[in-house]
């Protein structure tokens, strides 16, 4: 098959689709990548580099769309990307679909088949391509917080680990999934005081055992939520329902009795976000204060890492990815876990939670591709 990897270009996003390491698995398995000229720019990564592991260089990524059987992103394609897309052509990257009608139409619009990273499922019924990056999103979310804390930036003058003799920040974790597991070990190691907020008793039992009683947990209930986030220096938002809108669990009218230039991050603003205050920022200029809270709302936070993230990203997408390459989309339909990502295939949307969110006809892949 012939694969091609654009150059990303969404605003500061510096990963790569597949890097020199993964374009040699593909080459290896007889596989064709193509790669835009300077793609891996942002992961340290040469043209020379993905030569010598066989890839061919082409000089834009209209050559890269127009040449390839299968585009291999990281962002969910900006709509100079999506009208390059056509019908029979495979799209693997992550779409967060919910939240964006436009970019569900343009897909829907090209014919091409889209399988999320998102929503690629595994045998223990967990996301293992959304995992790698939530665990560097999750990481990220305490030193994002860090910097928002600062006086400079507009926070509360507050070390999230304090000193001695001085009270340490108090930060409360929504979600007791992958993100928030790593917001709360990171926030954990640096001596704040960590609450965890989930649905599932079973989970917070397990959190519990893991932190080794280093956190507090909470039942996720509306009285619980409001008492917890009232108290937070930082509120990290972690909610996840796979493929679908995030909760809305912090309202407006909530921010004013939380304390004064407090931190809310949004880590889950690529699904529409989990605070009734968010919006998508970057990292060119990442908060933006509401009612007296600063909001850190980055939708691609770990391209703020991209050597880190691209690594962890192919070392979890390559087996899948691979299948594609070899079988098309009959790797789809052989495939259980991948055919719970794919999210659009020939005009239409085969992901049911994408299509309630965005109030559209869902197909089941079984009348799709009839």
């Amino acid at each position: 098959m012939k694969v091609g990897v654009p150059k990303e270009i969404k605003a500061h996003e510096y990963r790569v689709g597949l890097t020199p390491g993964a374009v040699r698995e593909y080459v290896a398995a007889g596989h064709r990548v193509m790669i835009e000229t300077n793609a891996g720019a942002g992961i340290g990564a040469t043209d020379d580099d993905y030569r010598n592991a066989g890839a061919t260089i082409l000089t834009s990524a209209v050559e890269v769309f127009a040449s390839s059987e299968m585009i291999v992103k990281v962002k969910e394609p900006q709509p100079s990307e999506w009208c390059q897309l056509r019908e029979n052509q495979i799209l693997f990257t992550y779409l967060h679909l919910a939240p964006d009608p436009d970019q569900a139409k343009g897909l829907l619009k090209s014919g091409c088949t889209a399988i999320a990273y998102e929503t690629v499922t595994d045998a223990h019924g967990g996301l293992p391509l959304l995992a790698p990056m939530s665990e560097v999103a999750g990481r990220l979310a305490i030193e994002a917080a860090g910097s928002a804390l600062k006086r400079s930036a507009g926070g509360r003058g507050l070390l999230i680990g304090g000193v001695p003799g001085v009270q340490p920040a108090r930060i409360v974790v929504i979600g007791g999934g992958v993100v928030g597991t790593h917001a709360a070990r990171m926030a954990v190691g640096l001596g704040a005081e960590v609450t965890i907020i989930d649905r599932s008793i079973r989970r917070l039992r397990e959190l519990d055992e893991l932190f080794e009683g280093r956190v507090r947990t909470r039942f996720s209930t509306i009285e619980s939520v409001e008492e917890e986030v009232f108290a937070a220096d930082v509120v990290i938002g972690a909610v996840l329902v796979p493929g679908a809108s995030a909760p809305k669990l912090v309202r407006r009218s909530m921010l004013s009795s939380m304390r004064k230039r407090g931190v809310l991050v949004d880590v889950a603003i690529d699904q529409g976000g989990c605070f009734e205050t968010s919006r998508p920022t970057t990292h060119a200029d990442p908060t933006y204060e509401v009612d007296g809270v600063i909001h850190y709302c980055v939708a691609n936070m770990p391209g703020a890492v991209p050597l880190t993230s691209s690594q962890a990203l192919n070392n979890a997408t390559l087996p899948f990815g691979l299948a594609l390459a070899n079988k098309g989309f009959s790797a789809v339909l052989e495939n259980p876990h991948l055919r719970a990502g794919l999210n659009v295939y020939r005009g239409r949307l085969t992901y049911k939670a994408v299509a309630e969110s965005l109030g559209l006809p869902f197909s089941p892949i079984e009348q799709a591709a009839a």
